[in-house]
């Protein structure tokens, strides 16, 4: 059983990040992640969380949009809020989460803070991911609970010591620290359309700071803890299996090509390859039937969604959006779609059923089939998709949904100038990091 004590191979291997592709794949997961944090800030109440923060903890980072300075920390656990508000950032399908939502939001804070040089930040977010990944393959929430800010917090107790200078004998005490007080989150947030779920992954980053600070200062806890934890919260008693030291996860991992929950993608992406055959006659659509794994269903059920959290966690609404509007964007959960009656009623028309086969095969994916008033259907498969492993989004595809997203909150310019600084190998860290040149 691997456990925080265990992963003494895992930080010696990921200590100085990967190389060649893999490298370049790991700037793009934290390129992305920017590009989500910003347009999160977008958004009003991350900026108001920006300012609360600021109370308790105040500093000289200045984050787009936000008047108050906060402290590095607090700057990440803002940023960590914003990174999922569109519900748009990475993830990584053998780990069931998200392993840079914690991560990413402290290297970003670092070179806001300008206290880490490019390579430092590099290094602690693959060492972070590694991490985080391995963790959200050991951990395996219950029904009822969210995956957002548990298991994250290990990588980010990782990250944080790396930043802060720490040797593999820290971060692994700071890991162990974080095992000890492993949280769990509740889905019921989302279920209510509320979206303190978006708090999840702030939690996460404070206690993973919190962590790294601790075994810093000397602290340090068993190495079970993370076995303890998993049998004491989520009653798993079975040995939990995780990939090996020196397998680069981060390889795998996928950058979203839409908004809204990754399992509801496969669902828009079988609706946008009917559009073409059915666009001028959605009046006409009499019944849709949504095929997919038993994992969407778990996590993305929701129906008739009246907020946005709850239409990104919606597959009968990423398929009536996908059919209306010829895409699954930020436009998709606004006010205006939520409230439109032929978005509305497609929704309404759509039937969710389980492919046993996908679930049997732990594969993801999903089948589509209209039903015209006539009688006539048309279907659509979808196996692997944009951001799967082999079909990665390049450096062109990611540049675009950075400026598509973040682009209308601080500019074409500045969001090309961020780019170029987080895509370098290696160079120095402008001293206003969101500032223009």
């Amino acid at each position: 059983m691997k456990d925080a004590g265990d992963f003494d191979d895992v930080i010696a291997s990921a200590w100085d990040g990967p190389a060649g592709a893999v490298a370049q794949s790991a700037r793009l997961l934290l390129l992305d992640g920017l590009g989500c944090m910003i347009a999160g800030l977008g958004h009003a109440t991350p900026r108001r969380f920006a300012e609360a923060l600021a109370i308790a903890m105040p500093g000289p980072v200045h984050l787009p949009g936000c008047d108050a300075g906060l402290s590095e920390a607090g700057a990440a656990a803002v940023l960590a809020s914003a990174m999922c508000w569109d519900e748009a950032n990475e993830g990584l399908a053998r780990a069931h989460g998200r392993p840079g939502l914690a991560v990413a939001p402290l290297c970003i804070a670092a070179l806001a803070a300008g206290r880490v040089s490019l390579r430092a930040a590099h290094h602690a977010f693959a060492l972070g991911y590694e991490i985080a990944a391995r963790a959200g393959e050991i951990w395996r929430i219950r029904p009822g609970m969210h995956v957002d800010g548990s298991w994250h917090s290990l990588g980010a107790a990782a990250a944080a010591a790396r930043l802060a200078g720490g040797d593999a004998a820290e971060v692994a005490r700071a890991m162990r620290l974080a095992a000890c007080q492993i949280p769990f989150a509740l889905y019921a947030p989302i279920a209510a359309g509320l979206d303190g779920r978006n708090s999840y992954p702030a939690h996460a980053v404070l206690l993973g700071a919190m962590a790294a600070a601790a075994a810093r200062a000397g602290m340090d806890a068993p190495a079970n803890g993370l076995v303890e934890a998993r049998r004491i919260a989520l009653l798993h008693e079975a040995p939990a299996v995780c990939a090996p030291a020196g397998e680069w996860l981060i390889a795998e991992a996928y950058i979203k090509p839409f908004a809204g929950v990754r399992h509801a993608h496969y669902a828009a992406a079988a609706a946008l390859a009917l559009r073409a055959e059915i666009a001028g006659r959605l009046s006409d659509v009499a019944a849709l039937r949504l095929e997919t794994y038993a994992e969407a269903l778990r996590y993305a059920a929701n129906r008739a969604p009246m907020r946005a959290i709850q239409a990104q966690f919606s597959l009968s609404w990423a398929v009536a959006a996908a059919l209306m509007q010829g895409d699954l964007g930020p436009a998709a959960y606004a006010d205006a779609a939520l409230a439109d009656p032929a978005l509305r009623r497609l929704e309404a028309l759509v039937e969710l059923s389980e492919d046993t086969a996908l679930t049997k095969a732990e594969q993801r994916g999903a089948r589509l089939i209209v039903t015209l008033g006539d009688g006539e259907t048309h279907h659509a498969s979808i196996g692997a998709m944009a951001g799967d492993p082999g079909q990665a989004l390049n450096a062109e595809a990611v540049l675009a949904k950075c400026q598509r997203f973040a682009g209308p909150v601080i500019g074409e310019a500045p969001m090309a100038r961020l780019a170029a600084v987080i895509l370098a190998a290696d160079g120095a860290t402008p001293r206003d990091f969101f500032g223009a040149t």
